[in-house]
């Protein structure tokens, strides 16, 4: 049996059966000479062949050739390239059989890959929503209360002017986060690398963010100079980010511990704390945008931070062409790790 006939296959076994049948009936039933018999096979096996031969190929396989044309054109717009090259000498039947069960996933994936995305950009409308309800309705309440006659109370005023002041303020963090997303995200904004020293710059942010809830540390002789290439205003904020997760999650009296390690082309930066930890399930999701871990840090998060920073920490440094990881143990502390490229030394 012939496995994947073509159209003439099936045309010349199709009219040799049949014309095999007709000669030997006319040789045995009728009083035909085998000279007869031969005739009648003959010229049956040429008819039938023109005729089975001619309905496969112009009146099916021409459709089924249109239909794999058509699939082409809706998958790519260039089938005449793709089609140029192919060789219809193979069955069409198979092999368009494969094109529609690969097209078919591809569009399954397409249309998951949508669903995910649809899904996620609800999410994301939803949490946007969420963050900034917050610091609005807080300032329309004091504002509010302020016109309806606390204005005039002297104990009041002031206060509520100053905590609607701070939630301004965390509205305009919020929206310039965004924005720094945004453009992280869409290639807009770009790095400008410089050559300085990773370890003074921590310093410059432990001395920016001093506290007296966690002591501020650099890990033991990890305190000399590390020079990086680097936009330096891009990792300050990745610093002010790790190191103010770390404080407000951190134990009162606990400590944050920065450390450098030589990678040689590259500088391993980590930010380490002694704090509660996080869950194991919760790390894969961490540099998520707006992703909450419990509702304690939700709660914490809205007077403080946008819950961008982990997200925009993630979106600069791989601007930077490196890698930011997190590990952590439940009540040991979290570590916070990225690399960055090593700057050349100078020569004098």
């Amino acid at each position: 049996m012939i496995r994947n006939p073509k159209p003439i296959d099936l045309a010349f076994l199709i009219s040799l059966l049949l014309s095999l049948i007709l000669g030997t009936v006319s040789f045995f039933i009728g009083e035909w000479e085998f000279i007869n018999s031969v005739i009648i096979f003959t010229l049956s096996f040429g008819l039938s062949f023109f005729l089975f031969f001619y309905t496969l190929e112009f009146f099916i396989y021409r459709k089924i050739k249109l239909i794999y044309k058509t699939i082409h054109s809706m998958k790519t717009q260039k089938y005449d390239a793709v089609l140029g090259n192919f060789d219809w000498d193979k069955d069409p039947i198979s092999e368009m059989n494969k094109e529609v069960i690969k097209w078919a996933r591809d569009n399954k994936m397409e249309i998951d890959q949508l669903k995910k995305l649809a899904d996620f950009r609800k999410e994301f409308l939803g949490n946007v929503s969420h963050e900034l309800k917050t610091p609005i309705f807080n300032i329309q309440g004091y504002i509010h209360t302020l016109l309806d006659g606390a204005l005039n109370d002297p104990e009041v005023n002031h206060r509520f002017l100053e905590k609607a002041a701070k939630s301004a303020d965390r509205l305009s963090d919020l929206v310039a986060d965004l924005l720094a997303i945004s453009q992280l995200e869409s290639g807009e904004l770009t790095m400008e690398p410089e050559r300085f020293d990773i370890n003074s710059l921590v310093k410059d942010v432990y001395e920016q963010m001093g506290n007296n809830k966690v002591h501020l540390l650099i890990k033991e002789g990890c305190n000399v100079p590390f020079f990086v290439l680097a936009d330096k205003y891009r990792i300050r904020q990745v610093l002010v980010n790790l190191i103010s997760n770390s404080i407000k999650y951190g134990k009162d009296g606990g400590t944050t511990t920065a450390a450098f390690y030589d990678m040689d082309e590259n500088v391993l930066i980590e930010i380490a704390d002694n704090g509660s930890g996080i869950e194991q399930e919760h790390l894969s999701r961490i540099f998520e945008r707006f992703y909450r871990i419990d509702k304690s840090r939700s709660r914490e998060s809205q007077e403080g931070g946008t819950g961008l920073g982990l997200a925009i920490v993630k979106h600069i440094i791989e601007a930077h062409k490196q890698s930011v990881n997190v590990r952590s143990s439940l009540e040991t502390g979290t570590t916070f790790g990225f690399t960055l490229k090593k700057a050349p030394e100078l020569h004098s």
